[in-house]
């Protein structure tokens, strides 16, 4: 008998041990990649769990998603630098063969105009060659008539005529010759000029050729160089493409989660304190925003779900309604050139999309506030959150809580007012001044001592909700 007790703990010990080895084989047999990309699979695989085990195999899923976006996020925040940095050298690229163009044309402009420049300065030397052997006919001839007058006899002299004319005629001659030589001479060093310049020209012509020659088979490597660069930037572009493609699936995928999750809350309409916190607290992962604070503006502008409006609309022109329990009218119910065509727009969206039959005219929306007995602005807020139409259209408070959950949301329905009031909250900054951001809330971008008393009060409540979660945590 007094091994009895080591037996049940040795036997409680191997379960236990059993359980959390299974446990961990369990877990480490779920492969996440495989599971958790597709909906169909996740929702049969929650068919074999229960409803908590599913909740918390679906927010597994959920962070699993998160991680892979965020890893998808990385790659095309990497691809972006590959794609901008091949951009950019092909755009350098460009800039160089462009240059390299230039430099081109501009080297066979030059190339042209000394083959010009050649031309006449080989046209000058064939007409100085043409004067040299003009000049040396005419000192030929000067010297043939020098010899010849130089042997003339004395009695020749005499019978030609006078003697200083011959004298004269031979000073002359020699002269002439004298001058011819000397026109001969630098007709000559002109000549050795212009060919000295012809071979000069010559040799620039072919070192500009070179040079040319060069610069085109530079531009054909750089062009080359772009060619590959440009095959680059399309692969990186796909997978670029790819990964944007990868990363709207994912979070398709991830919405599609959260919508089954919040399913799973399954709350009624006006829920009890206890599945309220439940809401904001998922909401609150969602969000950063306190459930203490999302629960005391829901308390306060519907009672949480209780109090969504008691005005119907009845003329789109006027924006009149009446009263839902007495029938009366009810003046200014909400403003028909801002709110009625958004309304109107979310009831047929509403409608056609979740095979509703709502009757824009049957639809309760808050009624006008009066102060001194005088109405103050429109009524028209729709819902738990009391959302004027145009902020959950135009503004798009309502797309914001469809690309969560997947599905279009509606601003009656209690879990779309939940996330639909946080995400409000945090736009306008809810998560560094509460008070600030409960205003806006409720009046937009100014507010008087009236709305800073509405503020003020909503943070009490909060404060009351703080010590209600503690009880109710406690509890649990």
């Amino acid at each position: 008998m007094k091994n009895f007790p080591l037996k049940i703990f040795l036997a409680m010990f191997l379960a236990s041990a059993f359980f959390l080895t299974s446990q961990k084989v369990f877990a480490e047999t779920i492969d996440y990649s495989e599971v958790c990309e597709s909906i169909e699979k996740i929702d049969e695989k929650c068919k074999a769990l229960s409803q908590k085990e599913c909740k918390e195999f679906l927010k597994q899923c959920e962070s699993y998603l998160e991680d892979k976006t965020s890893q998808i996020e990385k790659d095309i925040e990497k691809t972006g630098k590959e794609k901008k940095t091949l951009q950019n050298e092909i755009s350098v690229l460009k800039k160089k063969i462009q240059s390299l163009d230039y430099q081109i044309y501009e080297g066979n402009v030059m190339i042209k105009d000394l083959s010009l420049q050649i031309k006449d300065t080989f046209s000058s030397i064939d007409k100085i060659n043409l004067k040299i052997e003009d000049s040396k006919d005419q000192l030929s001839d000067i010297l043939r008539t020098i010899y010849e007058e130089e042997r003339k006899s004395t009695i020749e002299i005499f019978l030609e005529g006078n003697l200083s004319d011959f004298f004269d005629n031979l000073v002359y001659l020699e002269r002439l010759n004298t001058k011819l030589g000397e026109l001969l001479e630098n007709t000559e060093d002109l000549k050795s000029y212009l060919e000295g310049q012809k071979q000069q020209m010559d040799d620039e012509k072919k070192e500009l050729e070179g040079v040319v020659k060069i610069q085109t088979v530079q531009k054909q490597a750089q062009e080359k160089n772009k060619k590959e660069q440009e095959y680059f930037l399309k692969l990186t572009e796909a997978e670029y493409q790819k990964y944007l493609k990868e990363k709207a699936e994912t979070e398709k995928r991830a919405a599609e989660i959260r919508s089954r999750i919040f399913e799973l809350l399954g709350v009624p309409k006006a829920p009890t304190f206890g599945e309220a916190y439940e809401i904001a607290k998922y909401v609150q992962e969602l969000t950063n925003i306190r459930p203490a604070l999302l629960l005391a503006v829901l308390t306060q502008e519907s009672n949480i779900g209780k109090n969504v409006g008691q005005c119907y609309l009845k003329n789109t022109q006027t924006g009149e309604g009446i009263y839902v329990k007495s029938g009366d009218k009810a003046t200014k119910t909400m403003n028909p050139t801002t709110q009625v065509p958004y309304f109107l727009e979310l009831i047929q969206v509403l409608n056609d999309t979740k095979n509703l039959a709502r009757d824009a005219f049957e639809t309760p929306v808050s009624c006008v506030m009066y102060y001194q007995g005088q109405p103050y602005g429109w009524g028209g807020a729709m819902g738990p959150g009391q959302f004027m139409p145009a902020t959950w259209v135009k503004y798009g408070v309502g797309k914001k809580v469809e690309n969560i959950t997947g599905k279009v949301a509606d601003p009656w329905d209690i879990k779309d007012a939940f996330l639909a009031t946080a995400i409000y909250l945090k736009d306008l900054g809810g998560t560094k001044n509460e008070l600030s951001a409960v205003m806006h809330y409720f009046s937009g971008s100014s507010w008087s001592k009236w709305e800073e008393f509405y503020g003020k009060s909503v943070l009490n409540i909060a404060k009351g909700y703080e010590e209600d979660i503690k009880n109710l945590e406690g509890a649990s």
